[in-house]
């Protein structure tokens, strides 16, 4: 282990907590600000169905020219 000696300095009854505690407030901050700036989340919580235009998949586009191969 290459930080085995960390556990020298710091007590691992403070550095554990102090590393899971740090590591779970990242992760809520993270969360919490990917929920709060997304546009379909405040839907989402009072039910709403999603919006059927972005399920509408679009139909192919028509070519503009085609080659056709000449049957001899």
């Amino acid at each position: 282990m290459i930080y085995g000696k960390i556990w020298c300095v710091v007590k691992p009854t403070v550095g554990l907590p102090l590393f899971l505690g740090s590591v779970a407030v990242i992760a809520l901050l993270v969360h919490a600000s990917i929920l709060m700036n997304t546009t379909w989340m405040k839907a989402y919580w009072e039910g709403k169905p999603a919006k059927a235009a972005a399920a509408q998949v679009e139909s192919p586009p028509t070519p503009v020219a085609s080659v056709t191969a000449e049957k001899p």
